[in-house]
């Protein structure tokens, strides 16, 4: 019998790297699902506000915020829900 297996709903994960982020926005203008902003009030150890995920739960783990980092801030997880 075989039986076909459904692939799962890939979801992800953001981690910041919050003291090295200048704030630039890039990641924010590069995430499809909106889920980066800049800190609202809050600034890291540079005085920069920093990006951060705002609505982590709708990441799709695409990777476009880590790419465009032009300091390397973001790391992007991914795994499969089955």
């Amino acid at each position: 019998t075989h039986i076909n297996h459904i692939m799962g709903k890939v979801v992800g994960a953001i981690v910041v790297n919050e003291d090295r982020c200048k704030g630039c926005s890039l990641c924010v203008v590069a995430c499809p699902k909106a889920v980066i902003a800049l800190a609202d009030r809050k600034v890291n150890v540079s005085g920069y506000p920093f990006a951060e995920a705002v609505r982590p739960d709708d990441c799709i783990g695409c990777a476009s915020c880590a790419i465009v980092c032009p300091d390397g801030c973001i790391t992007v997880y991914r795994k499969k829900l089955d």
